[in-house]
């Protein structure tokens, strides 16, 4: 799974004791792999006002990766700051481990680098 795709992800647990804490999901016991992948600088400048900074800035720092504090002025003419965050969101994958909600500590289980989101029928 990679970090795009968690940085969108949430809790959906009904009864969450915290809603306030139900994303970003925390990591616990990941294996992390980097795959090559092609740059696509125009995909990367179109996701970035998708992209949830400070939960991308907590999760990479959570998993011992350096990443900016906060996004450039002019992000598409900054070629080290694109080459960094293709390879965090692109490149950086989770492919085994939980993400973990803090508000109800519900366990969201990855294997082989697809995260299982579905409740159980007493969760919904």
């Amino acid at each position: 799974m990679r970090l795009l795709t968690h940085n969108m992800l949430k809790c959906h647990v009904k009864n969450c004791t915290d809603p306030d804490k139900q994303y970003p999901l925390r990591f616990k016991d990941v294996q992390i792999e980097q795959i090559e992948y092609e740059p696509n600088e125009e995909f990367l400048v179109r996701m970035l006002p998708r992209i949830d900074w400070s939960a991308l800035v907590k999760t990479a720092r959570d998993l011992n990766i350096g990443i900016p504090d906060s996004v450039p002025k002019d992000p598409a003419s900054d070629q080290e700051f694109l080459q960094k965050l293709h390879t965090i969101i692109m490149e950086t994958h989770v492919t085994e481990g939980f993400m973990v909600c803090d508000g109800c500590s519900h366990e969201y289980k990855i294997t082989k680098g697809i995260a299982n989101m579905l409740l159980a029928e007493h969760e919904i």
